[in-house]
């Protein structure tokens, strides 16, 4: 592995899953891209409320790029301080899985992070759409991280 991608996600599973990628690109001497998306469907809503409190004021795609990657600097800020590894950060906007695969290339990254949402009652694991499309569609490793829940 000489690159690889984590998924900075809205699930209890984040900061392990970048703690995890952290402890493995260490041990690797990997590079770690920590990648926020903000999905299309949430940038839209707020958009469309901004506007509604002021039409004045216009809530843009680069505010909202910017946003994520604020919040993928404060994970990585939280989460690999302690940490021999190089990273960067990434914001971004779209539907998530083209953004999560379409980053991954655009970065030439060979290995991918990401927290699973749940296991089923039986200990099965469950994947949600998300994880699931970059399962059966990312040309590399991917490393899901499931968390049970409570």
């Amino acid at each position: 592995m000489n690159r690889a991608l984590v998924v900075i996600g809205p699930t209890d599973g984040t900061k392990r899953i970048v703690r995890e990628a952290g402890a493995f690109a260490q041990g690797t001497g990997a590079e770690l891209v920590l990648l926020a998306v903000k999905p299309e469907e949430e940038y839209e809503e707020t958009q469309a409320a901004v506007a509604g409190l002021n039409a004045d004021v216009v809530y843009t795609l680069e505010q909202a790029e910017e946003s994520a990657t604020r919040l993928a600097r404060t994970v990585a800020n939280e989460t690999l301080a302690d940490l021999d590894v190089e990273y960067e950060v990434v914001g971004t906007v779209g539907r998530e899985a083209d953004r999560i695969l379409g980053t991954a290339a655009e970065e030439e990254c060979d290995h991918i992070f990401i927290a699973g949402r749940r296991r089923s009652p039986t200990g099965k694991a469950l994947f949600g759409d998300l994880t699931q499309r970059v399962l059966l569609n990312f040309d590399g490793p991917v490393t899901v991280l499931l968390a049970d829940e409570e």
